[in-house]
């Protein structure tokens, strides 16, 4: 076929998940109020971490700077779809597709360091109890945030460039419901050997490396907890990271399943349910899952929502 620069591209094509039309509300709906339980459940962890000053320590303060980050990312992914979906429509701007990459791959880079720099915090409160309150200070908490968010743009900034280096032919075709990395890049006609290496290094560096660190972190929990005499102690003790263990393991887990189904097979349909696993589920159910097991903060969540009835009657 003949190549297309970047100039002369105007829009891709995103395939989604059915093309029965009588399934598209359906869908609609579905997608519409996941994002909404998505969106209200992670504002009800900031709003609950900002207003209770029992809730302002380093792990609270790493928690809703994750809330936060999952609402950014379901937002990048799921507005589009559902307006395809209410217009019957599957374009989506060349400058919208890479736009929707680079806030993509930010969002999702940042999300692997979030959760490690919570797999440290959990490290140091309970293999360094009696120095936590002095290696956690709000600088270094600041700290890490900062160093996350440059590492994060600046890797979704390499992605994007590398990106617009390509040229397309006529098949814009995306199997997906959003603009995901490896698919743009294999519409390509023009060479994408470095863009292949780049992700697969970067699939390394950046997201086996903080795994490695996540790993290492909750080794060394491990060993302290066994170390713990009393039943009862090592309960309590691991009761405060078990949250985290939860939600990296979701993360990771279906990460890594929509990252194979993505390379692997060509379906639309396998392709995009894999990916609503991370895109979607994952980020719905972290405030569940934090709300459900950390007790300072369903009491902060009861109080809140106390506090809001009182001020309505």
């Amino acid at each position: 076929m003949k190549p297309m620069n970047d100039t002369e591209i105007s829009e891709f094509l995103l395939l989604g998940f059915a093309e029965d039309p009588e399934l598209q509300p359906l869908i609609f709906g579905l997608f519409l109020s996941m994002y909404l339980v998505t969106v209200l459940g992670n504002l009800l962890i900031i709003l609950a971490t900002v207003s209770d000053s029992h809730l302002h320590t380093p792990m609270y303060f790493f928690l809703s700077n994750l809330s936060f980050v999952d609402i950014c990312f379901t937002s990048t992914t799921i507005p589009k779809m559902l307006v395809n979906i209410q217009t019957q429509s599957k374009a989506i701007t060349y400058v919208g597709c890479i736009t929707q990459i680079h806030f993509f791959v930010l969002l999702i880079e940042l999300d692997i360091l979030l959760v490690t720099v919570m797999a440290y915090d959990r490290f140091v409160a309970i293999c360094h109890p009696l120095h936590y309150l002095v290696i956690m200070t709000p600088h270094l908490c600041g700290l890490l945030i900062l160093v996350s968010w440059v590492v994060s743009v600046l890797y979704a900034l390499l992605q994007s460039l590398m990106v617009l280096r390509l040229s397309f032919c006529m098949d814009l075709e995306i199997p997906h419901f959003f603009c995901e990395l490896i698919q743009v890049v294999q519409l390509a006609c023009s060479d994408t050997f470095l863009n292949e290496v780049v992700i697969y290094v970067a699939a390394i560096l950046l997201g086996d490396g903080p795994l490695t660190g996540i790993l290492y972190s909750y080794s060394k929990i491990v060993s302290s907890i066994r170390a713990i005499s009393s039943a009862q102690g090592r309960y309590k003790v691991f009761s405060t990271c078990a949250s985290h263990i939860s939600v990296v393991s979701l993360f990771y887990c279906t990460s890594f399943g929509g990252y194979l189904s993505s390379a692997v097979t060509q379906n639309s349909r396998s392709t995009s349910t894999a990916s609503v696993m991370y895109t979607v589920v994952t980020p719905m159910l972290n405030p569940f899952i934090y709300s459900l097991r950390i007790q300072d903060l369903k009491s902060s969540l009861w109080r809140l929502f106390e506090r809001e009835r009182l001020n309505v009657n």
